[in-house]
């Protein structure tokens, strides 16, 4: 009897070391403890749009540490399994657990923020209405599957022209206007900021100073507000920004305008400052800052503006979106000229189709 239980016992021991053999080295590592469904990310951030601009922010994004999952969307499927692995390589050097991609925009479901630089560019000849009715179609088809996977994110429009896209992604969406945000001239303040920082021999940070309504010619620089330490510049040169002005401090202005043209002329497109600027809105909804950044919103019945437009105006982001506008003193002259700015974009949106 005794010795049928010990060849019992061997036999047990040989089937135990023959299961184990068979095991995984999965299985050999680890003993689960919970085997229920994961929870979904909390910070997930969607870039949809694999180009310079696209891939610009998605590296400023996982670099800040701003995502616990980032998904990439495009059409062109080799270009974007490219990118994902390419970024997958280099996960050891961040801190972004997943990073995943797709053609289908089930990638991107129970998305926080999603990031829109996707959109046609504009060909020799095109009109500018032309342009933006391309994009029209093109939007047509994303935003709505964007928002069925992820109804509660909050839109970031990259896309140009950046303020009347972001319009069409509103009436798109069908998202509250304080959930759909453009990237507006967050950047052309921050080149602004830079351009008079490297004049006056300061850091930008230093500098506060701010370009408001649309991104691009008819923008509006505030001079009534720039100042260094709360010292207004225009107290100090009362015709700073003006045609009178000895200094020529104006000329800083259409050097913001003409700076994105340049970059394009040296070196074929911009994308670096346009990713560090959108990182920067990210953080500000992601982190629920309160900050307050120049973007596009619904600036209808706002300074006297009649149409339902998007304009950059000093707005505070929080983890809602856009939770208010700051009512920035402006002189006449801003004022007609941000009124200018407004209807030279609802010129091109009045005649748009299908949005």
């Amino acid at each position: 009897m005794l010795v049928s239980c010990w060849y019992l016992y061997l036999g047990v021991q040989s089937l135990y070391r023959e299961v184990l053999n068979m095991a995984s080295v999965l299985q050999k590592l680890v003993t689960p403890l919970f085997s229920g469904p994961s929870e979904p990310p909390r910070n997930k951030v969607t870039v949809v749009g694999v180009g310079h601009v696209g891939m610009a922010c998605a590296v400023s994004i996982v670099l800040r540490e701003l995502a616990d999952e980032l998904a990439l969307v495009d059409v062109m499927e080799d270009k974007l399994k490219g990118e994902m692995m390419d970024l997958q390589h280099g996960s050891l050097f961040l801190k972004t657990p997943k990073i995943v991609s797709g053609k289908d925009y089930s990638v991107s479901a129970d998305s926080r923020i999603v990031v829109v630089t996707a959109g046609a560019r504009l060909q020799e000849g095109e009109s500018r209405l032309n342009l933006v009715q391309r994009n029209v179609n093109i939007f047509r088809h994303i935003i709505p599957q964007i928002v069925r996977y992820s109804p509660n994110c909050v839109l970031i429009v990259v896309s140009n022209p950046v303020d009347i896209m972001t319009y069409v992604t509103w009436k798109l969406s069908g998202l509250p206007k304080h959930r759909v945000i453009g990237s507006g001239t967050n950047l052309d303040s921050a080149r602004f900021r830079y351009l008079m920082a490297e004049r006056l021999g300061i850091h930008p940070s230093s500098f506060n100073g701010w370009i408001l309504g649309e991104h691009g010619d008819s923008s509006v620089l505030v001079w009534s507000g720039t100042n260094v330490a709360g010292v207004r510049l225009q107290k100090l040169n009362p015709d700073i920004g003006k045609d009178t002005d000895r200094e020529n401090w104006k000329e800083t202005h259409k050097m913001v305008v003409d700076s994105a043209y340049e970059v394009i002329r040296l070196k074929g497109h911009t994308n670096w400052a346009i990713g560090l600027s959108v990182a920067d809105l990210t953080e500000s909804l992601m982190k629920n800052l309160n900050r307050v950044h120049p973007v596009s919103t619904m600036v209808k019945g706002m300074y006297g503006i009649s149409n339902e437009v998007y304009l950059s105006l000093p707005c505070v982001l929080n983890s809602a979106g856009v939770s208010s506008v700051i009512n920035t003193t402006l002189s006449d002259h801003e004022i007609s000229q941000l009124k200018n700015s407004a209807d030279a974009l609802w010129d091109i949106q009045k005649d748009l189709k299908d949005v």
